[in-house]
């Protein structure tokens, strides 16, 4: 059975390949959100196959759902299944989640799940390329991420710069990071990059982060 583990699946490949060879294999996750029930489908090749990861988990139970004015802007930033974008959706009436990953599956699963949880109006799952195609410059009013510390640091810096950007003046983005995976250098990274950034909160060896744009 195709299994991640350490974001790497049985055949050596990672969760943010853009096509995975392995066999592609659904599996049910139900995820306690918010005070909500997700039942959600994951798959082999994507990111948490079969779980809600710890870090994922920890993000929602050290948060509230954002207070959002309806067509507010969310982006769920390396989306995996779906399982934060949707939450978002759901937890915030009228709030439009753009969900981005590499990986094609994930953006499947994202699609699938939207649709079985009645929110695909107000989710789209796509890549990047797509997502820049669709709407160049867009901006959000917040970002929700679990992001891929394991792509290393230099494109992990290139991806938080290429969307941290686009927050609207006043918003903010929400991070989960492994104080192991380099938390801790991450939020001085961040506050150096014009982002000053906030612990919301420390549990299981993971920081839940808060950054915003500086002067905003």
């Amino acid at each position: 059975m195709a299994e991640e583990t350490d974001g790497q699946t049985d055949g050596g490949e990672h969760y943010f390949t853009a096509d995975p060879a392995v066999p592609f294999k659904r599996a049910a996750v139900v995820a306690e959100v918010w005070g909500r029930r997700l039942e959600l489908a994951s798959g082999s090749g994507v990111f948490a196959r079969g779980r809600l990861d710890v870090g994922t988990a920890i993000l929602f139970r050290e948060t509230e759902p954002p207070m959002l004015a309806p067509g507010s802007r969310v982006l769920d930033l390396g989306c995996g299944y779906g399982v934060i974008g949707l939450a978002l959706a759901a937890c915030v009436p009228g709030a439009v989640v753009t969900a981005v990953d590499v990986n094609e599956r994930a953006l499947l699963l994202t699609r699938e799940n939207a649709a079985a949880l009645g929110l695909a109006d107000r989710v789209t799952a796509a890549t990047p390329d797509a997502v820049e195609a669709a709407g160049p410059g867009a901006t959000y009013d917040e970002i929700w991420s679990n992001p891929p510390i394991r792509i290393g640091k230099e494109a992990l810096h290139a991806l938080l710069l290429t969307w941290l950007p686009r927050l609207a003046p006043g918003g903010r983005a929400v991070l989960v990071v492994g104080k192991n995976l380099g938390a801790d250098s991450l939020q001085r990274w961040l506050g150096e990059q014009g982002f000053p950034t906030t612990r919301l909160a420390s549990a299981k060896g993971f920081r839940v982060l808060e950054s915003r744009r500086a002067g905003d």
